[in-house]
């Protein structure tokens, strides 16, 4: 008998509009995408959970991307690179991202 998996939410807004800082994105990551507690809030551990912990939704849109790029750059381009990553490698588990 084939195992079934549970059906993807099919969308996600994130709004890091009003990122204080670091601690704060992860929290809101966490939460947002439903990471475990032991979530180890750093770059690595966000890839490893998006690609192995949690079923990411089909679309995620990122509200107020611009304004966090602005204030953390070189953060913005390790989060888009990890999401960008997992849509090459799992184009199938992969959300849909909207910035």
């Amino acid at each position: 008998m084939a195992e079934r998996r549970p059906m993807r939410v099919r969308r996600i807004v994130l709004d890091l509009s009003d990122v204080a800082d670091l601690d704060h994105l992860n929290r809101m990551l966490a939460d947002a995408l439903g990471f475990p507690a032991w979530y180890g809030k750093n770059w690595d551990a966000f890839h490893d959970a998006i690609t192995g912990l949690v079923d990411m939704p089909e679309h995620l849109e990122i509200a107020g991307w611009p304004s966090f790029e602005r204030r953390f750059p070189r953060d913005a381009a390790i989060m888009k690179g990890c999401l960008d990553s997992m849509s090459r490698q799992l184009p199938m588990l992969a959300a849909r991202v909207v910035y």
